[in-house]
């Protein structure tokens, strides 16, 4: 029987009933008849005849049925049965298909909710919805390359965020990291270019690390120095408060209000640090009145550290004094002293804290459309706008704090990840 041609293939009309086109080798076109056309090819694997599709006319010719039957045959004489080799193909296909990266990094997200505060869980998925899913989100897990990932993260650092890109690039390691774990892609294509990330700018000119990743490498290894609890402790305290250093060491727990020290398990969600304004930097006629006192509202991260604190200098005046008398604070160099002997001298000191919170919390602001969050952020840092009055200092003060704490508990949430409980660190068990 003669092969068919074009003409044949592309004239053949439906009739009452259907029939085949023999091309040979056991390909044929089917002709139904409402006058559909599809390529199918009879063939026999172990011992039985079976029946292969492999597409409708005229989305695929004559040419490429043919090829489709001659791949068909070079399975059968590798021992491989075209039919079933084909619904394996389809299935990984469909699978392919829904695990896209926007289903992947929900299930990761939904499976570590339990882990984070709701503030935090809220603002990772923002950064997914915002940066990632955009670009990748209808993606097949397993079809995203390294360049995939390295374009995305270079958006983000194109608009100035670069430390937004350094916490997506975390995110998408841990979306790929169970991708794999879950056997739907063969390697983690955002595992090996965090050199490839640029560097966050320096913040100020006290030296400071201005990368989340970055300062919870060096809370532990404070945690883990053959420092006293307190002086590690006072480090933590001021990593979430932000304060100035002598604000810290000078600290009274009269300032405290807000804890119920009595229960360590009491929830403190209106918890906060009032320090006078006779302590705070301001001008000299400004330190005897207490529309500037400064508020610190404390997360619950904070709150914990001071309950651990509380153990050890309870009794005392000063949260932090001295060793050598509990009558003084602890002098200013019992913070940096510590942070040199890990080895960050002039890469970050206790004052450096601040200028971390502002580069870093400033552009999260920014990245969420928070532009208005920047007196907010002031006020937190104790920076009074320039010829402020008492009145409308007070006024900002008592305006923007509920904001003020959302801010504090967001980045709480950011620094202390993966950090050893305050508690371990009395029992010296921090690693």
């Amino acid at each position: 029987m003669p092969a068919l041609t074009v003409i044949e293939v592309r004239n053949a009309r439906p009739r009452d009933t259907a029939y085949k086109l023999a091309d040979g080798g056991g390909l044929f076109l089917f002709v139904s008849p409402k006058g559909a056309k599809s390529w199918r090819m009879k063939y026999r694997f172990g011992g039985k005849e079976k029946l292969l599709t492999f597409g409708r006319y005229p989305h695929m010719g004559l040419n490429e049925a043919r090829m489709r039957r001659e791949e068909a045959k070079a399975m059968q004489r590798a021992g491989i049965d075209p039919g079933k080799h084909k619904a394996e193909a389809k299935a990984v296909a469909l699978a392919r298909a829904e695990h896209n990266f926007e289903r992947v990094a929900r299930d990761w997200h939904d499976s570590q909710r339990p882990r984070w505060s709701p503030p935090q869980a809220a603002l990772i998925l923002r950064a997914l919805e915002r940066d990632v899913f955009p670009a990748l989100g209808e993606s097949p897990v397993a079809e995203i390359t390294v360049n995939d990932v390295l374009a995305c993260l270079r958006k983000i650092e194109g608009r100035g965020s670069i430390e937004t890109a350094k916490r997506v690039h975390g995110y998408m390691t841990r979306v790929f990291r169970r991708a794999a774990a879950e056997k739907l892609i063969p390697f983690n294509p955002a595992a090996d270019i965090k050199d490839a990330l640029r560097e966050t700018p320096k913040g100020s000119k006290q030296p400071a690390i201005t990368s989340v990743p970055g300062l919870i490498t060096l809370q532990k290894s404070i945690d883990r120095s053959t420092s006293g609890p307190v002086v590690k402790l006072a480090s933590r305290l001021i990593a979430l408060t932000v304060v100035r250093v002598g604000v810290l060491r000078s600290a009274v727990w009269t300032e405290f209000n807000g804890i119920d020290w009595q229960d360590p398990d009491a929830p403190a969600p209106s918890a906060l640090w009032r320090v006078p304004a006779a302590r705070m930097k301001l001008e000299v006629e400004s330190k005897g009145d207490a529309a500037y006192d400064h508020d610190v509202p404390l997360p619950a991260q904070a709150v914990e550290v001071l309950r651990a604190l509380r153990v050890l200098t309870g009794k005392c005046e000063f949260l932090f004094p001295s060793y050598k008398s509990t009558a003084i604070p602890m002098s200013d160099a019992a913070l940096s002293t510590v942070y040199k002997r890990r080895g960050y001298k002039g890469i970050h000191v206790p004052h450096g804290w601040r200028a971390a919170f502002s580069t870093i919390i400033n552009e999260w602001a920014v990245d969420f459309g928070r532009e208005g969050d920047r007196l907010a952020i002031d006020l937190m840092l104790a920076h009074a706008p320039r010829g402020a009055s008492a009145s409308e200092f007070a006024y900002n003060r008592a305006r923007y704090s509920a904001r003020r704490r959302e801010l504090a508990m967001a980045w709480a949430d950011m620094i202390t990840e993966g950090l050893e409980s305050p508690f371990d660190l009395l029992r010296g068990q921090a690693r």
